[in-house]
C-alpha cells in the first residue's frame, strides 16, 4: 500500500488516448475515462485534464502517475486552488518548452513546460484557470534532447537550466516552496529503461535520478508531484516497468504496492 503521505493518482492516457494497460498500484485512484467530445486534440484534453484537476485538489499531497507530461498542466491547476505560487522542479530528457509556433512537429506534448509559463495560451483556453508559473520558479534538469528553437527560447527565458544532480537542483531551487515535482521517466539513460516512447540516448542513471528525487523532498515543501511514465503503451504494464516506477516513487518517500493477478 502507498505511504500515507502520498496520495496516488492514476491518469492512464497520452494526450487523449487511453492507455488499457497502465498500471494502477494497490491504494491508488484510478482515474475514470470521461466521456470525450469529438473535435480537436486539446479540446479533448481539457475534459481528461479537468478531471485530474478536481482529484488533485480533492487530496492533500497528490503524485499523479500518468502516460505523459502535459497532465502536470491538471496537477498544477489542482494545486493552485490552494496554493497561491508555486515552483516547479521539471526533470525530463526534453524541454516540453516547444510552442505552436516553433515546434517542428505540432507534437503536443513537447509543448509541456510552456503550457505551465504561459507561452500556449492559444491551445487550451482558460478551462481550468492555470496561473502561469512565473519561469523565474521553474528548474529544468536535463534537458539534453532539445529542438533548435526551444534551445534558443530556453535561452531567452528566465528558467534555471541545471543537470541532473542533486546539488545542482536543490541549488537552483534556493528555498523556493511549496514546489511541485515532475518527472519523465525518459529522462534516465535509454540503456537501463527499455520501450520507452521517446528514449533520448545517454544519461543519468536511474540511482541518479533517485538522488535527484530524494534531495528535492528533503530540501523543500514538495506538496505534489507527477511521474510521467512514458513507456510504450503496450510495455508501461510491464515487470520492468513496475519495478521502475516503484523505486521512483520509494524515492519520494513512498512505498508502492501491485495487486496480486487475478486467479484464473
Amino acid at each position: 500500500m502507498a505511504d500515507h503521505s502520498w496520495d496516488l493518482i492514476t491518469a492512464p492516457w497520452h494526450l487523449d488516448e487511453h492507455i488499457p494497460a497502465f498500471p494502477v498500484p494497490a491504494g491508488a485512484t484510478e482515474m475514470t475515462w470521461p466521456d470525450l467530445p469529438a473535435g480537436p486534440v486539446p479540446v479533448r484534453m481539457n475534459v481528461l485534464h479537468q478531471a485530474v484537476a478536481d482529484a488533485v485538489s480533492r487530496t492533500a499531497r497528490p503524485l499523479v502517475l500518468s502516460g505523459d507530461c502535459p497532465t502536470a498542466r491538471a496537477s498544477v491547476a489542482g494545486l493552485q486552488r490552494r496554493h497561491r505560487d508555486l515552483a516547479v522542479v521539471w526533470l525530463d530528457a526534453h524541454g516540453d518548452f516547444n510552442t505552436p509556433a516553433i515546434s517542428t512537429s505540432g507534437y503536443v506534448g513537447g509543448m509541456a513546460l510552456s503550457m505551465l509559463t504561459g507561452r500556449t495560451p492559444e491551445l487550451f483556453g482558460d478551462a481550468l484557470k492555470l496561473r502561469p508559473v512565473a519561469e523565474t520558479n521553474v528548474v529544468l534538469a536535463d534537458a539534453r534532447d532539445l529542438d533548435p528553437a526551444e534551445r534558443d527560447a530556453l535561452a531567452a527565458s528566465q528558467v534555471h537550466r541545471v543537470t541532473a544532480d542533486p546539488a545542482a537542483i536543490t541549488a537552483a531551487l534556493d528555498g523556493r516552496t511549496p514546489v511541485y515535482l515532475h518527472l519523465d521517466i525518459d529522462v534516465v539513460d535509454s540503456s537501463q529503461l527499455s520501450d520507452l516512447r521517446f528514449p533520448a540516448g545517454p544519461g543519468p542513471s536511474l540511482a541518479q535520478i533517485e538522488e535527484c528525487l530524494a534531495a528535492v523532498c528533503a530540501a523543500a515543501d514538495v506538496v505534489g508531484a507527477g511521474i510521467a511514465c512514458a513507456w510504450l503503451p503496450d510495455r508501461v504494464g510491464d515487470q520492468a516497468t513496475r519495478e521502475a516506477i516503484a523505486r521512483l516513487v520509494k524515492a519520494l518517500g513512498a512505498d508502492l504496492a501491485w495487486p496480486e493477478p487475478a486467479s484464473r
